[in-house]
């Protein structure tokens, strides 16, 4: 017996549950942050909307210098290796919306402007709009446990799980995203490749707890197709499908015709990876975001969506992950720096595996897309970012810019708000968690 004693105490020493011993948490530093954002609400008058195809106007009359915007896109184009080991810089397409004018266009290695591109994580971004939609129309709510539509989750810790721990990326499902470099590793690859593809959510749901949900933040394609499962058995309770959904909600109300989603075994969108679309219904949907989840003057988002997508989670300490989109952050406070230090701190970004990115700037009216096949990192987005942004000219120089309303002010803590989940009264500690193994849904 006192053995059993020793035991439990070593494991409530590494914070570990196991025989029967429940560990106390212990303080960690991801639950001492704050929720942070740098969003800013602008109104803008719009005299049209790119629903079925985007203007077109030339560069310089929304405030670019064109011979700075050709320095940016010289960096953008120019293969800096060779093609047959797919090395150096594979940019595909470079779209640019400013003013919701379609101000730059151009594509490479045989791509075409009616070419759809495997966007692979851009797609998170994807999900967590359905997710917002349905959430708008009273369909889910974001403080509910992902266990009311995933049974598997019905069990131990995991009924803690919430909806927005998944979209934040807190769940604390043990999980490692590791990709080429780590195959055997790697629970992505297995989730997507192998024992996984059948139900990707379902295998996710399966995997066990490492941290008490929403105390520690990693990034996890498997917790993004989780939500979508979640998602998925949500509209069936409303006897509504996926697919119409999507398409019904979403990509026929913005006009993007070109998009299609890849489904895993089960019928369920990959929602992490597999979207492919064209750079021109890429920008689309970062106008959408641009302007706060309006479109051709009906919200197709909760008022506060955006704000709620762009701010920075206390499980997050880098400052540098929302809810499935990037942030450019940091956290000063904790020597963080921003992902981008040359770009402001209002950017927002779909990222994709290789290159892919929906780049969005409110203050500016800017939204960038680029697609990609970069293999060895040789691109750097920052630097492509800030060419472009050390194109544009003075504001008071662009005869185009449309009327727009003084932001509200910056805010570094965010206050609850409609469709946004509520910020933890108490401070959260972190703790390793290990389940027995829950029943199959």
């Amino acid at each position: 017996m006192k053995y059993l004693h020793l035991w439990c105490a070593l494991l409530a020493l590494s914070a570990v549950t196991v025989l029967g011993c429940q560990a106390k948490p212990v303080p960690g530093p991801d639950g001492l942050a704050e929720r942070i954002t740098a969003y800013k609400s602008y109104t803008r008058a719009r005299s049209s909307w790119p629903t079925k195809t985007w203007p077109v106007a030339k560069p310089a009359s929304v405030g670019f210098d064109e011979k700075a915007l050709d320095k940016a896109m010289k960096y953008a184009f120019t293969m800096t290796g060779d093609e047959k080991n797919r090395k150096g810089v594979r940019t595909d397409g470079v779209v640019i919306i400013r003013h919701g004018k379609l101000v730059y266009e151009r594509y490479a290695r045989g791509y075409k402007k009616t070419t759809p591109h495997l966007s692979w994580s851009v797609s998170k971004s994807f999900t967590n709009g359905l997710v917002g939609i349905a959430v708008h129309k009273g369909l889910m709510k974001i403080d509910e446990p992902a266990a009311k539509y995933v049974k598997t989750l019905d069990r131990g810790q995991h009924k803690k799980i919430l909806i927005r721990h998944l979209l934040n990326q807190t769940d604390g499902i043990d999980w490692n995203e590791g990709y080429e470099a780590s195959p055997v590793d790697s629970k992505v690859i297995m989730m997507l490749y192998t024992a996984g593809r059948g139900n990707m959510g379902l295998f996710t749901a399966k995997q066990p707890l490492k941290y008490v949900p929403g105390t520690r933040w990693y990034y996890s394609s498997g917790t993004t197709n989780l939500l979508m499962l979640t998602l998925r058995n949500a509209l069936k309770a409303k006897k509504r499908t996926l697919e119409d959904f999507a398409w019904g909600e979403l990509f026929d109300k913005i006009g993007m015709s070109s998009v299609t989603w890849e489904r895993d075994g089960a019928g369920t969108f990959v929602g992490s990876s597999y979207l492919y679309a064209t750079p021109r219904d890429l920008a689309k949907y970062g106008y959408l975001f641009l302007n706060n989840g309006v479109w051709e003057g009906k919200r197709l988002l909760g008022e506060d969506w955006v704000k709620f997508s762009t701010t920075a989670s206390k499980a997050n300490v880098k400052g540098h992950y929302g809810a499935q989109w990037w942030l450019n952050l940091g956290r000063p406070e904790r020597k963080q720096k921003r992902r981008f230090p040359s770009v402001p701190r209002e950017l927002f970004y779909a990222g994709g595996h290789w290159g892919q990115g929906i780049f969005v700037f409110p203050s500016l009216d800017l939204v960038i897309v680029r697609t990609a096949d970069d293999r060895d990192k040789t691109f750097y987005r920052g630097r492509f970012l800030r060419l472009i942004l050390d194109s544009l000219q003075a504001e008071k120089k662009s005869k185009t810019a449309p009327k727009k309303v003084t932001p509200k002010a910056e805010t570094q803590q965010v206050k609850d708000a409609k469709d946004t989940p509520k910020v933890e009264k108490a401070t959260q500690k972190t703790a390793p968690v290990k389940d027995k193994k829950g029943a199959k849904q």
